[in-house]
């Protein structure tokens, strides 16, 4: 009689091996076996990290084997089992993978197809026709739409991290509850004394220091003693945490009525502040966005302030940036003056508080949260309702959207729903961010999360005329990697331009994104079909670019630029001044956060900037879903890549005060998770 080898890995998460009943079947052209038990209960097998193999006796030719069938029945209480893999040696000596890295949960079967990656042109046979229609049919149940918020992108329908599919939840919830995570972060920075003196004002900018972690050498500790400098305020918008607002000005607008005479002082080269501006040495940051916007009232004894200021930047003869004129709010009129370097020094220096806040705000709500956190999750639900396991691209982006549904649910949960913990500290908090998603959701277009067309959007392109711009140095570099390897993978999978346009499920997952993430906007570019190989490599650059490079940009530094607190202020307590000379530094302190507000913000930044447990960085894939060799050549190929580019980067940054590294291969998780 035929008899099979079969060789099963469990996953080495914790709880992951299981004391149930565990069956095997196998499914081949010429018939399905009968149901083997392989566990039982104190048999010690399907432990946690275990390879167990075992030998199957079949009764008759089984022909080609299609599909094998996994039968988990509970013995005692719910007991999950996290199955990496299954391996079967035929009798022909053939092997064969079925890889699974999910949970079975419950008394469920799952049937798993072999490893090599087929489009659905590619099922001949009605029972992988049936098995991969099944497994969609399925997923849509499981995987539905819902509406969070009035024109936000939609989202998962689950109201908790407990309501979500169990593959997609995180190993152990306690590790991502904010509450808890918050809390120990202030515990940990020793804050956690002031964490209850809501308005208790510091005394003056050195009291910021009573809860100020000082590490020697480090960026943060740099902040904390060039913040009030100009040249600190322009670099952090090139390689701060929100290096992507900053554009070429070609000509000023007519509510900021900046004249030569007013910003001359500032100018190097002899000319007009027109000729500079046809030179290309003018750039301009507007938070437009905030405009309108009400401040936080959720605390009644404490009135929050919001403003929408503009911004004028000048490159110098060193070719740094430099601001020479700030308007608080978007109106020119009295009561709104254009403050000036030239100004009193305590003028000069609110102005690029108000500007730095207003920057938190943009940075936290738009560029963050909707820009990466959002349309990723958009990705995932959309991969998941459309493309089967065995699709090329489902193998391609499952780990680029591993847990950011998790992370998204956990924070409506607790983190920026109503009374969350966004409300504590944050001026948008209490239903400002809302406000600015709805707004910001008009200007998030398929062109802008191109990363080369975006910073050409910008006319921030040349290294030349702007060479410290490094977020955009690096992020062309690993755009490229990516987009490097994708093509690659799409090319050892379609063939044709038609083979793109006919493949049903590619197309499910476009419409999906479109339909459901933009919500049908014509104005956004996204397109509704994909008929192009090379269309197609550049969509999955976006979505894989956006859960790696361009949240590691834009996250991982928030301790770093946003811990000493004068320089990212998550609320202001005062309203901007209405004229010029009457800023005291105690009208400064008494406009930044309290104490209490200081410290959930420092918790907050702190814990964003934390990698996962067992991050799993871009180009590493432990997770074998793909199995054949093309593909793991081309992620081969893709590693060396960015191992060259980590290599540029650490060359670069030697002996530099300010490192910039958050676009680094080596620093880039795979997803958005944290």
């Amino acid at each position: 009689m035929p008899s099979y080898s079969v060789t099963v890995a469990t996953g080495s998460q914790w709880f992951a091996g299981t004391d149930d009943y565990v069956y095997l079947s196998l499914v081949g052209s010429g018939g399905t076996s009968e149901r083997h038990l392989l566990d039982k209960p104190f048999y010690d097998d399907f432990e946690r990290g275990a390879i167990d193999t075992y030998d199957v006796t079949v009764t008759e030719d089984l022909g080609e084997i299609q599909l094998i069938k996994i039968e988990k029945r509970k013995y005692w209480f719910p007991d999950d089992w996290y199955l990496k893999y299954v391996t079967v040696k035929t009798p022909m000596g053939d092997y064969l993978e079925f890889p699974c890295y999910r949970w079975i949960t419950d008394d469920k079967e799952v049937v798993l197809r072999d490893g090599r990656a087929k489009l659905s042109a590619d099922d001949k046979t009605q029972v992988l026709k049936h098995h991969r229609r099944k497994e969609l049919e399925d997923r849509q149940k499981m995987y539905r739409w819902a509406e969070w918020h009035p024109g936000f992108p939609l989202n998962i329908d689950a109201k908790s991290h407990k309501e979500l599919p169990r593959n997609i939840q995180f190993d152990s919830e306690k590790g991502v509850d904010f509450v808890l995570n918050y809390t120990k972060a202030m515990e940990n920075l020793y804050v956690n004394r002031f964490m209850h003196m809501f308005q208790s004002s510091w005394s003056d900018f050195a009291d910021f220091e009573k809860i100020f972690v000082r590490i020697s050498n480090t960026i943060s500790e740099y902040v904390m003693q060039h913040w009030q400098e100009d040249f600190m305020f322009g670099y952090q918008f090139l390689n701060g945490c929100n290096p992507v607002l900053i554009q070429k000005c070609t000509e000023l607008p007519k509510k900021f009525p900046v004249t030569t005479e007013m910003v001359e002082c500032s100018l190097e080269r002899n000319l007009t502040l027109e000729e500079e501006i046809k030179q290309g040495n003018i750039f301009i940051v507007d938070y437009e966005l905030l405009d309108g916007v009400e401040g936080n009232k959720t605390d009644p004894c404490t009135v929050q302030y919001l403003s929408a200021p503009v911004c004028l930047l000048y490159k110098n003869l060193e070719k740094k940036i430099v601001p020479i004129a700030i308007q608080i709010k978007q109106a020119p009129e009295p009561g709104n003056p254009i403050f000036l370097p030239s100004d009193a020094k305590y003028d000069w220096l609110l102005a690029k508080i108000w500007v730095r806040s207003s920057d938190f705000h943009i940075h936290q709500t738009v560029t963050h949260l909707l820009r990466t956190h959002l349309i990723s999750e958009v990705f995932g639900v959309a991969m998941f309702r459309q493309l089967p396991s065995v699709h090329p691209l489902f193998k391609l982006l499952v780990s680029h959207v591993r847990f950011t549904i998790a992370i998204n649910t956990k924070a409506r949960e607790q983190l920026i729903c109503e009374y969350g913990l966004f409300d504590k500290a944050n001026a948008t908090g209490g239903g400002g961010l809302a406000q600015i998603l709805q707004r910001a959701m008009k200007h998030l277009t398929y062109s802008s999360l191109c990363f080369p067309e975006e910073i050409k959007a910008r006319g921030m392109e040349s290294t030349e005329e702007i060479p410290y711009y490094f977020y955009r140095d690096d992020g062309l570099k690993v755009w490229e990697a990516i987009k490097s390897f994708v093509t690659d993978v799409v090319d050892l999978y379609y063939d044709s331009e038609e083979m793109v346009s006919e493949d049903v499920e590619l197309q499910g997952f476009v419409k999906d994104v479109y339909v459901y993430g933009l919500r049908g906007t014509k104005a956004s570019g996204f397109p509704k079909t994909i008929k192009t190989r090379q269309k197609l490599s550049e969509y999955l650059t976006v979505v894989i670019f956006t859960a790696s490079a361009q949240h590691a940009a834009v996250n991982f530094g928030q301790y770093d630029w946003c811990s000493w607190i004068p320089n990212a202020p998550p609320t202001m307590r005062r309203p901007p001044p209405t004229e010029k000379g009457s800023v005291t530094i105690e009208y400064i302190v008494e406009s930044l956060p309290d104490r209490g507000r200081s410290c959930w913000h420092l918790g907050a930044v702190w814990a964003l900037s934390q990698f996962q447990e067992n991050e799993v960085f871009l180009g590493m894939y432990p997770d074998e879903h793909f199995i054949e060799k093309p593909v793991k050549e081309a992620m081969r190929k893709f590693r060396k890549n960015l191992d060259e580019i980590t290599s540029c980067i650490a060359e670069r940054n030697r002996n530099k005060k300010l490192p910039y590294y958050y676009l680094s291969p080596d620093q880039i998780p795979n997803s958005v998770a944290v």
